[in-house]
């Protein structure tokens, strides 16, 4: 894995543990949504980092930021 994968998927694992931590902490419904679709959005994230190999020929297309 590349540098650049490593530290996306560090952050996006960082991401998550802290989107964790706030939901175990009290907040609004509308809270508890957001950060529930934050996360399925960043798994889904480090999802497609697993998937995707360095010499993927879909590298560097737009996924909408999920790559990011």
């Amino acid at each position: 894995m590349n540098e650049k994968r490593a530290a996306l998927l560090r952050t996006h694992q960082m991401n998550i543990e802290r989107y964790q931590n706030l939901l175990k902490t009290k907040l609004s419904e509308a809270e508890v949504n957001f950060l529930e679709r934050r996360l399925a959005e960043e798994r889904f994230s480090v999802a497609m980092l697993g998937f995707m190999s360095p010499n993927d020929p879909l590298k560097g297309r737009d996924f909408g930021g999920a790559l990011e």
